[in-house]
C-alpha cells in the first residue's frame, strides 16, 4: 500500500512544483512592476476597493490605468531628480489607494438618482433658457448697441465665482476644492504633509481643469460626440450611383401561380416575424416590470448594515509610515476609513418615505425646452400626453428608471468599458499620444453642418412638418446652438461639477452639519406638489402657433 500511494504523492507534488514555476515564469504586469516592486513573483495584486463584490477584472484595469498614469505624469520628471528611489510610486500608490477606497465609500452611499433626475437635467434646461435669452439681447439696448458681447450677457444671467464672463475658470477655486475633497478622503498621516497633498491635488488640477473641462466644453467636441453616438448616416448608399435596371420591353406581367405562391409565403413570414418580435417585447416587457416592481431602493439603515465597513469596531491607524503597504480591506483599514474625520456615518441622504420623487419630471422639462417643444402645437400635444402618463404613473417610473439606472449605467461592466477607452484614447501605445489637435474652423463648419444633416435625419421626412414645425432646419439649428459657445459651456460644466461634488460631499454646500444640505433638496423636490407641473413643461396652447 504504501509503495502504491508514494508515486502518487511524488505527482502531485511535480504538478504543484510546475504550476508554480509556470506563475513564476509569467511576466510581472506593469502594475506590479512600478506600484509594488517588493512583491515576490507570482503573487497577486491587493484588491484596490473594499467593496467585496468588486470583480477581480475591475481591479486590474483600475491598477493598470493607474501605473500608466503614474508613470507617464510623475515617473517622466522623478527619474530626473533621481533614478535611484524607487519608493515614490509606491508611496503615491498606497495615498491613492487610501483616496479611492474612501471616495467608493462615498460613492457607495450616494443616491444618484437625484442628481442624474433631477439636479443635471435642471442645470440644463436653465443653460438652454438663459442662453437663449442672453442670445435675444445681443442686439438690443440690453448689450449696449451690440458692444457687449454674448459671453458677458450670458455670465450676468448665471454669475459664478469660479469663472470669469470670458468663460476662464478660477484655478484656486477647484485647487479649495480637491484640498477639501483629500481632506475628507486621506487619513491624518497622509494629509498632514504639504509635499504629498500638493503633488496630488495638482495632479488632480491639471487633468480635470486643464485639460477636461476646456477640451469638453468646446462647440466641436459636442457636435463630434453626438454625432459619435448618432452612428454612420442611414444615407450613406446615396453616395452611391444607383443601379439601373435595364429596360424591359414587357409591357404587361402575365399571371403565375409561383409569383402568387411566393407572395403569400413572404406574406406569411413577414406577419409571423411580427408576431414573434411582438412576443418578444411583450415577454422582455413583463419580466422588467417584475423586476422593477420586486427592486426596491433600499433604505439608508439597510445600506449601511450591507456596507463591510459599517460593522467593525473604530481602531486608530498607526502613525508610522515607514512599514506602509497596500493591504486586503480588512477591518482595521475599514474601521479607520470610517472613523475619518467621522463624515461617513454622518452623512444624511434622501429621507425613504418620499416614495415618489417625479424623477420624470425634470428630463421631461429638459426635453420640452431643448427642443423648442412650445412652440408647435402637435409637440405640445405629446408632451402633454407623456406629461399625464408619467404623472399617472409616478411611483412606477421612479422605481424604472432608479433600476435602469444602476442596471445599466452605473454597474460594472460600464465602469470597465469607461476605463478601457480612456486606456486607448490617454495612452494609446502605454504612453500619452501626441497632443490632439483642434480642427481647423473650416472643419469645425463641416462637423457642425454634419450633425445638423444627421439630427434632421432622424425624423421621417411625413413626420418632420409635424414635430420639427414648418422649417426644420431653423429647428434643428436652435436646437444645437445653446452649445456653440465655449464661454457659455464652461459655465455649464462648472455648475455640473459643483453639483457632483455636493452630491458626493454635501457638507461643502454650507457650514455645519450635512443636515442642512438636504433641506434645499427635499423642498426643491416637493415645493410644488399639488401643482401641475405638465404645465410648467409645456405653455398654454393659446400662446402656440401651428
Amino acid at each position: 500500500m504504501a509503495g502504491n500511494l508514494r508515486p502518487r504523492s511524488t505527482q502531485s507534488n511535480s504538478i504543484t512544483s510546475n504550476t508554480t514555476k509556470q506563475q513564476q515564469q509569467q511576466p510581472a504586469t506593469l502594475a506590479k512592476r512600478l506600484l509594488f516592486p517588493h512583491l515576490p513573483p507570482g503573487s497577486d495584486l491587493p484588491p484596490l476597493f473594499t467593496s467585496p463584490t468588486c470583480s477581480p477584472e475591475l481591479n486590474a484595469e483600475a491598477y493598470d490605468f493607474l501605473a500608466l498614469a503614474l508613470r507617464a505624469f510623475v515617473n517622466t520628471w522623478w527619474t530626473k531628480i533621481t533614478r535611484y528611489d524607487k519608493e515614490l510610486l509606491p508611496e503615491i500608490t498606497i495615498v491613492l489607494t487610501a483616496v479611492l477606497r474612501t471616495l467608493e465609500t462615498r460613492l457607495l452611499s450616494t443616491d444618484f438618482s437625484l442628481f442624474i433626475f433631477s439636479v443635471a437635467p435642471a442645470l440644463i434646461t436653465q443653460h438652454y433658457r438663459d442662453y437663449r435669452h442672453a442670445a435675444s439681447k445681443v442686439s438690443t439696448s440690453y448689450a449696449m448697441g451690440g458692444s457687449v458681447p454674448l459671453p458677458h450677457l450670458f455670465h450676468q444671467l448665471q454669475p459664478h465665482v469660479a469663472i470669469s464672463p470670458e468663460g476662464k475658470i478660477d484655478e484656486e477655486y477647484f485647487r479649495q476644492a480637491f484640498d477639501h475633497l483629500l481632506k475628507s478622503c486621506l487619513p491624518p498621516q497622509d494629509y498632514a504633509p504639504e509635499a504629498e497633498r500638493y503633488i496630488i491635488r495638482e495632479i488632480i488640477l491639471k487633468v480635470l481643469v486643464k485639460d477636461v473641462i476646456p477640451r469638453v466644453t468646446q462647440p466641436w467636441f459636442i457636435q463630434r460626440t453626438i454625432l459619435d453616438l448618432l452612428g454612420p448616416s442611414l444615407d450613406a448608399e446615396s453616395d452611391k450611383p444607383p443601379n439601373v435596371a435595364p429596360p424591359s420591353h414587357a409591357h404587361y406581367v402575365h399571371f403565375s401561380f409561383h409569383s402568387l405562391l411566393v407572395f403569400f409565403l413572404s406574406a406569411v413570414q413577414s406577419i409571423s416575424g411580427i408576431g414573434l418580435a411582438v412576443i418578444q417585447t411583450y415577454k422582455q416587457t413583463l419580466s422588467t416590470i417584475k423586476l422593477v416592481n420586486h427592486s426596491t431602493r433600499p433604505t439608508i439603515n439597510q445600506r449601511r448594515a450591507s456596507e463591510p465597513w459599517r460593522k467593525v469596531n473604530p481602531a486608530p491607524i498607526s502613525p508610522t509610515r515607514s512599514a506602509r503597504s497596500i493591504s486586503p480591506p480588512s477591518s482595521s483599514y475599514a474601521s479607520a476609513a470610517s472613523s475619518n474625520l467621522s463624515l461617513h456615518t454622518d452623512i444624511l441622504f434622501p429621507s425613504p418615505q418620499h416614495s415618489s420623487s417625479h424623477y420624470a419630471r425634470e428630463p421631461l422639462t429638459m426635453i420640452s425646452e431643448v427642443f423648442t417643444v412650445h412652440e408647435r402645437f402637435a409637440t405640445s400635444a405629446v408632451m402633454h400626453t407623456l406629461c399625464m402618463i408619467c404623472a399617472a404613473t409616478t411611483p412606477f417610473v421612479d422605481r424604472l428608471l432608479t433600476y435602469l439606472l444602476y442596471t445599466r449605467i452605473l454597474c460594472v461592466s460600464s465602469i470597465i468599458f469607461v476605463l478601457r477607452l480612456s486606456k486607448r484614447t490617454l495612452f494609446p501605445n502605454g504612453y500619452p499620444g501626441p497632443p490632439l489637435i483642434d480642427p481647423t474652423p473650416e472643419e469645425q463648419i463641416v462637423i457642425h453642418q454634419q450633425l445638423l444633416r444627421r439630427l434632421r435625419e432622424q425624423v421621417p421626412a411625413f413626420l418632420a412638418p409635424v414635430l420639427l414645425g414648418s422649417s426644420p432646419e431653423r429647428t434643428v439649428e436652435e436646437i444645437i446652438s445653446p452649445l456653440g459657445d465655449a464661454a457659455c459651456n464652461a459655465h455649464l460644466a462648472v455648475f455640473i461639477m459643483d453639483a457632483l461634488l455636493l452630491s458626493i460631499f454635501p457638507e461643502m454646500g454650507v457650514e455645519g452639519s450635512a443636515g442642512n444640505a438636504e433641506v434645499d433638496v427635499t423642498e426643491r423636490l416637493d415645493d410644488d406638489d399639488g401643482k401641475d407641473w405638465g404645465s410648467e413643461i409645456c405653455r398654454t396652447t393659446s400662446t402656440m402657433t401651428p
